[in-house]
């Protein structure tokens, strides 16, 4: 995300190809280094696990790991997110949107219903067809692929959301140039990421350290559907320098508490909310004007 040398970056620990739980010293797995950043907080695995095929990491059919509610679109899907962008553009009726890694469409359709013309893509293939059989997508509005193989018009897009989909991405930085190239000037891309100040992730990590072990939880889930990255605001802060956009907004979500007892569920969501140290940080980026680009 900001260029820097990856030999000077911190050794976290080791993580598992498998979850952990409480008792990772236990297990057997294929363990990988996990770096950070000291530039830019970016957290990552040294390898990266790439695979022959993109399918073998994102092809697992969602019915294995999804509820069949998790099916059903809600009106209240994605809304506080279209709510801020509408005030960021500001919105008109028709304005083009793109989900990047739509998954199963229910974003897509959220979108539209608010009035915006919505267009995706997804590279996973059970995750295609069901967004298309099961959610009733429009095949002509959906696209099957990897960004890397994706080509729309420059200047096309008023809204770009890569929705827990940044993580899961082998080159964010090149990512994000691509999706800048294809959003008009002024226009917005929000981006939801794994936060890398996530308190709950610290904890486990000391639990690990006082254990003898130099495991990390970070970069759960270390398999399919692999997270490969954690990002901190100085990530896309040192990217600006970098890019034509700047961060018009940000926030901090506590999200999932798991798997820390329930009894430390509320002091500990009221600490993480007041240090910024939830589990998913949510960026809203505006692309500078032409006139505005030095």
């Amino acid at each position: 995300m900001c260029g820097d040398q990856a030999s000077g970056h911190i050794i976290m620990g080791q993580r598992l190809n498998q979850s952990q739980g409480f008792t990772a010293k236990k297990k057997t797995g294929i363990a990988v280094s996990v770096k950070k950043c000291t530039k830019c907080e970016l957290i990552y695995s040294s390898p990266l696990p790439i695979p022959f095929d993109i399918q073998d990491h994102y092809g697992t059919p969602p019915e294995e790991y999804w509820q069949p509610s998790d099916f059903e679109w809600q009106p209240t899907y994605f809304a506080r997110q279209i709510a801020i962008v509408k005030q960021l553009l500001p919105f008109t009726s028709g304005m083009k949107a793109l989900d990047i890694g739509a998954g199963l469409g229910k974003c897509m359709i959220s979108l539209q219903n608010a009035e915006f013309d919505t267009y995706g893509f997804e590279p996973s293939v059970p995750f295609h067809e069901r967004a298309i059989s099961k959610m009733k997508i429009d095949p002509s509005r959906l696209k099957l692929g990897m960004i890397e193989d994706m080509d729309y018009e420059e200047n096309s897009f008023d809204f770009i959301t890569f929705g827990a989909v940044f993580e899961h991405l082998y080159h964010p930085a090149n990512s994000l140039r691509k999706a800048l190239k294809w959003l008009r000037p002024n226009g917005i891309i929000q981006i939801e990421v794994p936060s890398s100040k996530h308190f709950v992730s610290r904890l486990i990590n000391l639990f690990y350290n006082l254990g003898g072990t130099n495991y990390v939880t970070n970069l759960s889930p270390m398999h399919s559907p692999f997270h490969l990255y954690e990002f901190g605001l100085k990530s896309f802060q040192e990217a600006e320098k970098k890019m034509n956009f700047s961060i018009v907004k940000h926030h901090y979500d506590v999200c999932n508490i798991h798997p820390i007892p329930s009894l430390f569920h509320f002091p500990l969501r009221k600490y993480m909310q007041w240090t910024d140290t939830g589990m998913q940080l949510t960026v809203y980026l505006k692309k500078k004007s032409i006139s505005s680009i030095k």
